[in-house]
């Protein structure tokens, strides 16, 4: 009669039957068997709904994080992110449902986006905290049953008090981007992170495409009854793909996580340097999609709002461009890739400012490449900044986001502002300058300087990720040989002569 294998009894067992392993090799064995066992206790979410078993975190078989799942990390990005958007194209609609004006409804968008910021915030950290499965299982069912008032209300402040709250929970793809690249092996991690935020951007150029087609042949309701829909969708989803990691930084408070934040905000030379390049990025963005409603209804174009909207879909086809822009990041050192996507980005910028208003041509080409190098250029600062620290990867990411939160608000601003008193080459020319920033900003610190150098290069110019990895670990394995003492060396003769080396000199090993 056999009594059942655990990983306790297998270590046991082990340890028992080794005569060649030190104390401290023993004392680590425990310790990590300690840390499974107490692992293995997290079958259901929030104490009472089932985890399916192929779900479960066994640190024997860390999650597989496939092709599959990192599609549905992206499926899930777009269409909980475009609840952000739905509302632009429908305001004309909700006027007239609310019977108000439009300057009563167009305070709609920002509070939208006001509660966005909230929740990126005082939300999105708790991904450094929490485990991250119940926590998006969590929000996702929020905002979900949130967007059933939006469907139903009738009252404008029940509406825009909604809107807020439905912002503050749209964050969970700044949750799955982090949890992306924990589960992601290491030689792909760009890719996988490239891949979550397409399908974020897919949601944003998705979601006015989308409520304008659907509102223009069926009421602005029919919009969020869809957004429940798919929102249940992904609940759904999650449920039955989303494996279980274990929480981060049990240590930590949920104050602590956020002052740890802004102190990041403020001491981290590549999360800031970072943060002002995807600032000026995102207000270039925001700027040219905005403008191009502007650009494309006005002479010489007169284009009409369906084709206008239409315009999306050659942005989309940029965004689909993810698996190849990941690829290249993937190989390369993130601050290489980018350098050549700011350089992209300020190449296609120049057609659009030369010939954005002459051909339309021009503005397609423009369209097509800016959304492929914005894209690249982002996924790129991102991995960066997630190679800071493996624990405060939420945290790190919020700061980022909130970057681009800013750029949006003034790029849309600004740049509405330049177009409407000086016209589309103005706009595009104050495009062009920030793109020259973003890329000063990135030639002040180069690529492998460490993580406190503010300014200047060091480390070499070494562009390929494989050659600075294979440098790294030979360093790392030099500094090994020369911290060795002088016990563990005779040891390390008698291995390689050969000889067997006992239990007792083992033992004394460890004891010192």
């Amino acid at each position: 009669m056999t009594t059942p294998s655990t990983p306790t009894t297998t270590i046991i067992t082990e340890v028992s039957g080794s005569q060649t392993m030190d104390k401290k090799e023993v004392d680590d064995k425990l310790e990590l068997v300690e840390s499974v066992d107490s692992e293995f206790e997290f079958t259901k979410d929030f104490g009472f709904l089932p985890i399916p078993k192929h779900l479960r975190y066994n640190p024997a078989k860390p999650p597989h994080f496939g092709l599959l799942l990192n599609i549905a990390f992206g499926f899930a990005s777009t269409f909980i992110v475009a609840n952000l958007y739905y509302c632009q194209p429908l305001l004309i609609q909700l006027s007239i449902a609310f019977d108000v004006t439009y300057g009563e409804v167009s305070i709609i968008p920002t509070v939208v986006q006001a509660g966005y910021a909230t929740g990126l915030v005082l939300i999105s950290p708790l991904g450094d905290l929490l485990r991250r499965r119940q926590l998006i299982l969590c929000i996702v069912a929020i905002s979900t049953s949130l967007t059933i008032g939006l469907a139903v209300t009738n009252n404008l402040v029940v509406f825009e008090v909604l809107s807020f709250l439905v912002g503050a929970v749209t964050v969970t793809p700044q949750i799955l981007v982090p949890l992306a690249a924990d589960l992601a092996p290491e030689k792909r991690r760009a890719s996988a992170i490239a891949m979550v935020l397409s399908g974020l951007l897919f949601g944003i150029l998705m979601a006015r495409v989308l409520a304008g087609v659907i509102a223009e042949f069926r009421s602005w309701r029919v919009v969020y009854y869809f957004a429940i829909g798919v929102q249940s969708l992904v609940l759904v989803g999650s449920y039955l793909m989303l494996p279980d990691y274990p929480s981060k930084n049990n240590d930590l408070s949920y104050f602590r996580i956020l002052w740890t934040m802004g102190k990041f905000a403020v001491t981290e030379p590549i999360l800031i340097q970072a943060c002002l390049i995807n600032l000026g990025s995102s207000a270039c963005f925001s700027n040219f999609w905005v403008t191009l409603t502007f650009l494309l209804g006005g002479p010489p174009y007169n284009y009409s709002t369906l084709v206008i909207g239409l315009f999306g879909l050659v942005g989309m086809a940029g965004v689909a461009m993810s698996p190849v822009v990941g690829h290249v990041i993937d190989r390369l050192v993130p601050w290489y890739a980018s350098l050549f996507g700011v350089i992209m980005l300020i190449l296609f910028q120049s057609i659009q400012t030369g010939a954005g208003g002459i051909s339309v041509a021009a503005v397609i080409i423009a369209t097509f490449g800016l959304d492929i190098f914005r894209q690249m250029l982002q996924v790129s600062l991102t991995t960066a900044i997630f190679g800071i620290s493996a624990s405060a990867r939420a945290r790190l990411n919020a700061v980022s986001i909130l970057s681009i939160f800013i750029g949006q608000v003034m790029g849309t601003s600004v740049g509405t502002h330049i177009f409407v008193k000086f016209g589309w080459r103005a706009s595009a020319a104050f495009a062009m300058g920030l793109y020259g920033w973003q890329f000063f900003i990135l030639l002040i610190r180069g690529p492998h300087c460490k993580r406190y150098t503010w300014f200047g290069y060091e480390g070499g110019l070494e562009a390929r990720k494989s050659v600075v990895r294979e440098r790294e670990q030979l360093e790392q394995e030099e500094k090994d040989r020369q911290n060795e003492t002088p016990s563990q060396q005779p040891q390390d003769d008698k291995r390689e002569k050969g000889e067997s080396v006992d239990l007792d000199d083992k033992m004394a090993v460890g004891e010192r």
